[in-house]
C-alpha cells in the first residue's frame, strides 16, 4: 500500500494573530511559517516522493512548493479541492477570542458532528469530502506508483484532523482530541483490511525510514513486529 504523509500549512499571519482565516484569499505563511514549512521539506527530503498534493488556498501550496523544492526529482504536483480549508462561513475573519463566546463553539468542541457553520459547511461533509478526496488520490498514486510510494498532502488542521480521525476509526464526536501543529507531519497508509496510522503531529525526527520501510502486507503484527529494518525508529 502507498504512505500518504500529512502536513498541514505553516504557520500565517492569521494563525500569529488568533483570526480563524477560513477560505480568505491571500493568506500567507509569515516568517515563523516559511521557517516551519521549510524545515518540514528539509525532514521529508530523504523520502523520495511520488506526487505533491496541496489544498488550493495559498498557505497550502507555499508549504507544497518549499517539500517540492527540497526533492532530488520532481514529484508530481496536483491542487486538490477536497483537501481544502473548511467553509467557516459566517465566522470566518473573526477572532477566536470573539468566537469562543458564542454558543456554537461549545458544541464545536464537544458534538462537532452535530456543527453547521453559520452560512458555511457541516463539520461532517468537511470530513466526508477530505477523507474521499484522500483515500482516491492514494489509489490512484498507488495504482500508478506501486505500493512503496510515498506522497504528500498539504491541508489544513481540522481538516487533517478530521481524516486522521477516520483513519483511526473515531467517531468525528472525538476528534478534538487529535493536535495537529503547523507544517507537522503524520503518517497514515491505507490497507487491505484498515487504515495504519504510523505517526500523528510530528514537527522533528528523521523521516529516512519510509524511504526504506517495506510496504506493508495488510495484516496487523502480532506482538508488535520487528520495527523498521533499517533500525530508525519512526517519529
Amino acid at each position: 500500500m502507498a504512505t500518504v504523509l500529512l502536513v498541514r500549512h505553516g504557520r500565517t499571519t492569521a494563525n500569529a494573530t488568533g483570526l480563524l482565516a477560513g477560505r480568505t484569499a491571500g493568506v500567507a505563511l509569515d516568517s515563523t511559517g516559511k521557517q516551519q514549512a521549510a524545515r518540514t521539506a528539509e525532514r521529508i527530503a530523504a523520502v523520495p516522493l511520488a506526487a505533491v498534493v496541496s489544498s488550493p488556498l495559498e498557505r497550502c501550496r507555499q508549504t507544497a512548493r518549499a517539500i517540492t523544492a527540497f526533492q532530488d526529482g520532481t514529484p508530481e504536483q496536483r491542487i486538490e479541492r477536497g483537501i481544502t480549508e473548511c467553509d467557516y462561513g459566517e465566522w470566518q475573519n473573526r477572532k477566536l477570542a470573539d468566537l469562543a463566546k458564542e454558543p456554537l463553539w461549545r458544541t464545536v468542541q464537544t458534538n462537532p458532528s452535530a456543527v453547521v457553520f453559520p452560512g458555511g459547511e457541516s463539520m461532517q461533509t468537511m470530513q466526508s469530502r477530505a477523507v474521499s478526496a484522500i483515500r482516491r488520490l492514494d489509489a490512484e498514486i498507488e495504482q500508478e506508483h506501486g505500493p512503496h510510494a510515498v506522497w504528500v498532502a498539504v491541508s489544513h488542521g481540522d481538516v487533517i484532523k478530521s481524516i486522521l480521525a477516520d483513519a483511526l476509526g473515531m467517531h468525528l464526536d472525538l476528534f478534538q482530541r487529535i493536535t495537529v501543529g503547523p507544517a507537522s507531519v503524520s503518517v497514515v497508509r491505507y490497507g487491505e483490511h484498515r487504515p495504519e496510522v504510523a505517526a500523528t503531529n510530528t514537527d522533528s525526527g528523521d523521516l529516512s525510514w519510509l524511504r526504506a520501510a517495506a510496504a506493508p502486507t495488510g495484516d496487523a503484527a502480532v506482538g508488535g513486529g520487528a520495527g523498521n529494518e533499517t533500525g530508525t525508529a519512526s517519529p
